[in-house]
């Protein structure tokens, strides 16, 4: 039997045996970066040694306040290596909420994004974007720490670890005047660690056939149910951990298939959302009605047989890609269901912050449908007499962080969860909803909002829905507030009635009401919060009687909420200066750059999938809060040449290129080439911006002046719309036309590896091609002015400030290039140049800082190419 671990960083072995392979997946704009576990242990063991030069100590806390990644990922395990204390903060979490929780911890450093506010002059503060920086320092005492002859992680800390050290401090709510932080300590996580570990070692031998595996996650690492999935289980495995930040659908989809992931971390509402996109996406293909059809022919069908039947979606999401990992919340049956009936395993963990993170888990491959598992080994459970989960163990939190000062829990104490369970007869436990969330009837029965909900989301038309309860004289009745696809009163009347015939009497629903805005509020991982939903319902039927069946707002208080309406308050920057003559207070003012940020910005709240050419269209409040209503699954109708980058396509462009473009080039251009050496001691991908005068030969002139390393490895941006007529050509063109341009379109794409960035909408999807491209090694070639040149003097166009935002995210040098002399041979209707008369300028490199103007970026570098 495996001897218990003394502490948490006795993981750092696994880092070492895994070293090479790789630990975390980020995104970095349109940029895609990899650490290997090597690198992550790295810089963690700086960070440890940057907090001990600091005069952190053992039981120091350390305030980490930033979005998921692995800088975050190094801090955590910083702070544990040198036995300091770590105090996560949500991401989102306020300012006035981080910088109550650094007084109420005395807390010693804080390490934060660089978005972040400072909490104040009287604490050090770091920027996680700094650590890989920080970690080129003590390099030499990193490497003697990694290779010494005892392990770095019995050096760091004043004192030896044990499991009864304190490892963090988690503050799960920031609504309270004074904050409360769990005490979370090594040997709580150890105790729901190691029976996972057991239970993996039976499996090893098969993980070997699927190395890596990769979990994609998108669960905050300021919650316990993400770091369990992220910072404690993966090395067990030497598997990779992916962060995804996008709520996107369609953005989690094209993640799990591009990085190949084994499985998706997150809680039920993110699962409930990616559930309706794929909906959404199966009707949008017209695929919608054949897709019942097949659902409905899998019930009770084997494993295999579902997976073959669902072959297009498994091949969709890749066919490593085999598990749902769902924690922080029950899943809602019919969620489960679909993705167990497609061909999926679904794991549920039961758990909460006091319990760092579980209480029971279900067997990946002997789950039973509806439960949250199995009690895990080593804990005591027993339910009270009304139904609540109470347990105690090792996993059970210390005690809490309260007034400054660390209280710890009674030691032989039952933590009373706060939730209802029943087990069924083989031992699974299965959640019956939150105590306190309980609805007492005037007849004293008890309703549990779950149930109702669950009702109430089998209907068509039903978004999503809460129950809670609304005082009714002395008692409390049970209050459904919908979230509709579409339609009003009717809708709602019609879901609520339907529910109501598959309920008991008792349990019925006798109030309801339409949330008048888009979404719930929420908190971070996605739970309604509740109370701010209770509030707003009981002003809603403020004033009516116990027989009202429902209530509407109508369109213009949907509209008017001022700071409380969330799409109010996305789309208010953007909104156009009112004209009190013409009405136009729902008018948006959008430039491109806008667009591309509101839209995200609404994606990402909303967690659905918007259609950029409709978005393109939409002027008014109304018509953006339409959209958001009607989602469309398709984003663009570009395509994207993937297969242009293959190696025998890459030969065959060579080939073609130095047998027939180079000699034409330089026959007919043969161009003056000046400040080639600029680019001398360059070795990684650029974007190369230059004017535009020619489709036919700008591309060859600027090819023929680059260094062969980047001249082999040009991926080149082309109007979008321009590729788009080549490909798909016009139905009422002669057939010969269209070959023709059919035709041109293959040889364009396959000889200069060209890729469409359109002038008007479905450019993002152009800039995250732009970003794969660097990330396989190519460099890109961009003409920012959008079009060539048409003005009668040559005079060179405005350069788009689409350009700025690309340049801004791919973090890569920027080569101006200017064409000279090209103009006047179009002018002229020549193809021969005289000697000299063309020239093609390189310009020295730039580089941008992260978070600089994408519109001050496009004018800079409009100045740069125009002094060439």
């Amino acid at each position: 039997m495996t001897m218990p671990r003394p502490n948490l960083i006795s993981l750092f072995t696994e880092f070492e045996r895994y070293a090479g392979d790789i630990a975390v997946v980020q995104r970095r704009g349109y940029r895609r970066e990899s650490w290997t576990y090597a690198a992550l242990a790295d810089v963690a063991l700086a960070c440890a040694c940057q907090w001990r030069e600091r005069g952190i100590r053992t039981g120091d806390r350390v305030l980490l306040w930033g979005p998921n990644g692995a800088e975050w990922m190094a801090a955590f395990w910083g702070c544990l290596l040198r036995g300091a204390v770590a105090v996560p903060m949500d991401d989102g979490a306020s300012s006035e909420f981080a910088a109550r929780v650094a007084r109420e911890t005395s807390a010693q450093l804080i390490v934060a994004a660089r978005d972040k506010p400072m909490l104040g002059p009287a604490i050090p503060t770091l920027k996680l974007e700094d650590l890989p920086d920080i970690a080129k320092g003590p390099r030499a005492a990193v490497t003697q720490l990694r290779h010494g002859e005892s392990p770095a992680y019995l050096t760091l800390s004043d004192e030896p670890l044990t499991r009864k050290h304190i490892a963090q401090i988690l503050f799960t709510s920031g609504t309270t005047a004074e904050p409360r932080g769990v005490v979370l300590t090594h040997g709580n996580f150890l105790a729901n660690l190691e029976p996972l570990e057991h239970g993996i070692d039976p499996y090893r031998k098969y993980e070997k056939c699927f190395h890596p595996l990769r979990f994609v996650t998108l669960v905050p690492l300021s919650h316990v149910f993400g770091q369990f999935m992220a910072l404690f289980v993966p090395p067990l495995l030497g598997a990779a951990v992916v962060f995804e930040h996008s709520l996107n659908p369609s953005e989690i989809v094209r993640t799990i298939k591009r990085e190949r992931a084994s499985m998706l971390v997150a809680v039920p509402r993110m699962l409930d959302s990616l559930c309706g996109g794929i909906v959404r996406d199966l009707e949008a293909r017209q695929e919608g009605e054949e897709f019942r059809r097949r659902f409905a022919a899998a019930s009770g069908e084997k494993f295999l047989r579902r997976v073959w039947r669902f072959r297009r979606m498994h091949h969709r999401l890749g066919w490593k890609f085999w598990a749902f990992i769902s924690g922080g919340a029950a899943l809602p049956g019919d969620t489960e269901e679909f993705f167990k009936r497609v061909g999926y395993a679904v794991v549920q963990g039961y758990g909460m912050t006091e319990t760092a993170s579980l209480i029971s888990l279900n067997h990946p491959f002997r789950a039973t449908q509806g439960s949250i598992g199995k009690v895990l080994p080593g804990r005591e459970f027993r339910l009270a007499e009304d139904g609540e989960i109470l347990v105690r163990g090792e996993n059970v939190a210390s005690g809490y962080w309260e007034a400054g000062a660390w209280r710890p829990a009674e030691e032989q104490g039952w933590l009373r969860t706060g939730d209802i369970g029943e087990l069924d007869a083989g031992g699974n436990l299965r959640f019956r909803g939150r105590k306190k969330n309980v609805i007492v009837t005037p007849a004293g029965l008890n309703v549990y909002p779950e149930d109702l909900e669950a009702a109430l989301r089998k209907q068509p038309g039903v978004r999503d829905c809460v129950v809670v309860p609304v005082e009714r004289g002395a008692n409390a009745e049970a209050c459904a507030v919908l979230l509709l696809e579409n339609g009003g009163e009717a809708s709602g009347r019609q879901a609520v009635e339907s529910a109501n015939r598959s309920l008991a009497a008792y349990q019925q629903v006798r109030a309801w009401v339409i949330w008048p805005e888009t979404d719930f509020p929420r908190t971070p991982t996605g739970k309604p919060r509740l109370g701010t939903v209770a509030a707003a319902a009981t002003q809603m039927l403020g004033g009516q009687g116990a027989g009202t069946t429902g209530t509407a707002p109508d369109r213009a208080s949907r509209l008017s909420g001022g700071s409380a309406n969330r799409l109010q308050d996305l789309l208010h920057r953007f909104r156009a200066p009112h004209d009190a003559t013409r009405h136009t207070e729902n008018e948006l003012h959008l430039s491109s750059l806008d667009r591309v940020e509101l839209m995200s910005a609404l994606e990402q709240h909303y967690q659905l999938e918007l259609n950029e050419t409709a978005f393109a269209e939409a002027k008014t409040v109304g018509e953006v809060e339409q959209l958001l209503r009607e989602p469309s699954a398709r984003r663009t109708e570009y395509v994207y040449p993937r297969w242009a980058q293959h190696g025998p396509v890459r030969w065959f462009r060579l080939g073609v290129y130095y047998g027939l473009v180079w000699p034409a080039t330089r026959i007919l251009g043969h161009p003056r080439i000046v400040g080639r050496e600029r680019l001398g001691g360059l070795r990684e991908p650029v974007l190369i911006v230059s004017n535009h005068i020619t489709r036919r030969a700008d591309i060859g002139l600027i090819l023929a002046a680059l260094p062969s390393r980047f001249r082999h490895r040009l991926a080149t941006a082309m109007g979008g719309e321009a590729l788009q007529e080549m490909r798909r050509p016009p139905r009422e063109w002669f057939f010969a036309k269209r070959w023709a341009y059919q035709l041109g379109y293959g040889l364009v794409t396959a000889l200069f590896n060209v890729f469409p960035l359109p002038q008007f909408s479905g450019f993002r999807e152009s800039f995250r091609y732009a970003g794969e491209c660097v990330d396989r090694g190519y460099s890109l070639l961009v003409f920012p002015e959008g079009e060539v040149n048409a003005s009668d003097t040559g005079e060179m166009a405005k350069f788009r400030s689409g350009i700025g935002l690309l340049a801004e995210n791919l973090q890569i040098p920027v080569v101006p290039v200017r064409l000279d002399g090209v103009w006047a041979m179009k002018r002229e209707r020549r193809r021969l140049a005289g000697i000299g008369e063309i020239t093609v300028r390189i310009g020295a490199p730039v580089r941008f800082p992260p978070g600089a103007s994408p519109e001050e970026i496009a004018r800079t570098l409009e100045s740069l190419v125009r002094a060439m």
